[in-house]
């Protein structure tokens, strides 16, 4: 049944009739039994995928916290020390991204975020 038809059938069934509510119950059970059992997952590929979305969310805050401490000390609101360790800090965030990029087999764009309006925000 094409998209139209399951439309027409959806606005049939919100108004009350009946046989097209079976009709659509139908068309739903046939579409359900098409579907796979079970989804093939290679354990290998969950963990890779899972490592690519932490990694991409952590380097999303780093850019964030990284705008932000420029920010704080272009407006100098920070000790010199302070920006000493969190230099420090960014530093060891960076080395310790590249050594779970190496681990997973990931590249910097495979971190890539795409964000579209909310990159205007950062």
């Amino acid at each position: 049944m094409s998209g139209r038809g399951l439309a027409s059938l959806r606005a049939q069934r919100l108004a009350g009739d009946v046989a097209a509510l079976d009709d659509f119950a139908r068309e739903f059970a046939q579409r359900r039994a098409a579907l796979p059992r079970r989804v093939g997952a290679d354990e290998a590929q969950v963990e890779r995928g899972l490592a690519k979305l932490v990694l991409a969310l952590i380097e999303l805050l780093r850019r964030l916290l990284e705008k932000q401490a420029l920010r704080r000390i272009e407006r100098g609101s920070l000790t010199e020390d302070e920006i000493e360790r969190m230099g420090l800090t960014f530093l060891r965030l960076d080395q310790k991204m590249a050594e779970l990029k190496a681990l997973f087999g990931l590249e910097d764009a495979d971190l890539e975020l795409r964000l579209g309006a909310l990159e205007d925000l950062a």
